[in-house]
This record gives structure tokens, sequence and C-alpha cells, in this order.
């Protein structure tokens, strides 16, 4: 039995015009039992059926601002850098792994789009558009807490931690500004911004606004959460290999050049 394999959405330089990564997203994912895999940014309709078909699950990284025509708004000045082909992928490959009810986790960005996908909206630009308040942007080093977070009571975050308050680190200027039919919030900051959510109705679907994969060595909630998403995964990969083991030919089950044992 191997490991999950975890399909990675891939970062994106714009000015090298070049897929990058950071090594956090693939060290937490392998540390947790996992295979993880970056994904290509040009892919087809066919192309990413396939993917989801490959892998057992599937994580929404950070990243660039998600497109505001995707929620029905226009560009406003303080709306940061966006990507349209990594867009363009993280549409086809969230449908997909939704209709096949595949694990899926995102983290800041991908938070951000799941809600998106799924009929929310977001703030352009938290400064601009809500004013002075709590700070969701750090400076460097990632792996330290930023500020609190409240867990909501009932929720699987609530249930896995045990917590009622959590510290996070922070690092974005976009949120969620209307939540999404079909998702729950899990966590809210101090000043109710969403923080993590979950969908009741798919085997695993959840997201946080915070970054994981830089806090998850100091942190061990943090390792916590990943390990709970590479055992979706894993437990999906499990379910398929004996599903399809139901249907294997009794001919093929017989080593080779063996004979079938009676």
């Amino acid at each position: 039995m191997g490991k999950p394999v975890i399909g990675v959405t891939p970062l994106y330089d714009v000015g090298r015009e070049s897929i990058w990564m950071l090594p956090g997203y693939l060290e937490v994912l392998s540390a947790c039992g996992g295979l993880p895999v970056i994904l290509p940014v040009e892919a087809t309709c066919e192309d990413v059926g396939q993917l989801v078909e490959m892998c057992d699950g599937i994580l929404f990284t950070g990243g660039q601002d998600v497109e505001p025509a995707l929620y029905g708004q226009e560009v406003l000045p303080f709306c940061g850098e966006r990507h349209e082909g990594r867009d363009r992928l993280e549409r086809l490959l969230f449908q997909e792994a939704f209709q096949a009810d595949l694990p899926v986790f995102g983290i800041c960005r991908g938070l951000q789009f799941i809600n998106v996908m799924m009929g929310g909206a977001l703030y352009q630009d938290l400064p601009s558009q809500r004013g002075v308040g709590l700070s969701h942007r750090m400076k460097p080093p990632y792996d330290s807490r930023w500020h609190d977070v409240e867990l909501v009571e009932g929720q699987p975050l609530y249930e896995l931690l045990g917590e009622r308050m959590i510290g996070v680190n922070s690092c974005h200027h976009q949120a969620v500004r209307e939540l999404a039919p079909g998702l729950t919030a899990m966590a809210y900051a101090t000043d109710r911004i969403v923080e993590a959510v979950c969908c009741p109705e798919r085997y695993f679907l959840q997201a946080v606004q915070w970054h994981p994969e830089f806090s998850w060595r100091k942190d061990e909630r943090q390792k916590k959460i990943m390990e709970t998403f590479v055992k979706a995964c894993r437990d999906r990969k499990d379910s398929r290999e004996n599903e399809n083991g139901r249907h294997v030919p009794e001919q093929a089950r017989t080593s080779a050049g063996g004979k079938q044992r009676r």
C-alpha cells in the first residue's frame, strides 16, 4: 500500500513566466505521510480529469489574488497581481475534485478560491475596504503567532483541537466577504473575518486562511490539521483500491506465469 498522492496547485512567477513552489507545502504533506505532486498550470479539461483520477486529494495553495470577475466584481485599485492561467487551472480542478468528492484542503488563497467557486465573494483589499483594524499581514518569519482565531464549537476544527482560541500566523490582504452557500465557518478572527471553512456535504473539504506550511514544525496543532487532511486522502486511496479490487477479474489476480490458488 503506497502513500496517498496529493496534487498541489503550483505557485506562478509572472516575471519569470515560471511555476515555482514553497518547500513548506511539500514538506508538511510528506511529514504527514503523503506523496505531494506539483500540478501543471497548462492543463486541458481532459488533463485535469486525468489528474483528479490520479490523485487521492488536492491542496489549493496560497499565491496571487483571485480574479474579481469570478465573483462578479470589477477590479479595484488595491487588488493585487492575478494570473489567468492559474485561475483557469484551479477552476477546472475544483470542479472535477468536487464532483468526484475528492479530499480538498485550501490554504490562504486556497480558502478564498474555494469560497468563490462555491458562490461566495471576497474583500479585494482588507485595509482599503474595511479600514484600520486587526492587521492580517505579518512580516517574516512566518512561523510564529500573529493573532488569535476563535474556533466554532461543534465544527470539525474545534473537535480536532479541542480549544476555543488558538494563535495563528497571517499573511493576506484579501478575505471572505460573503460566505458561499454550502460552506460553514469553522473559525473567525477577532474582527470577525472568516479564518477557516468546511463543506459538511462533502467527504472532506476544508480550508484555513493562515499558513500551516510555515508553522507546523513549531505548532503541533498545525501539523495535526495537515495530518487530518492526509489521513482523508489515505482513506480515499484505500477505498478506491478496495473498490477496484472487487471488480478485478479472477484471471487478472493470478501471478505472472503462475497458477490460481484454490
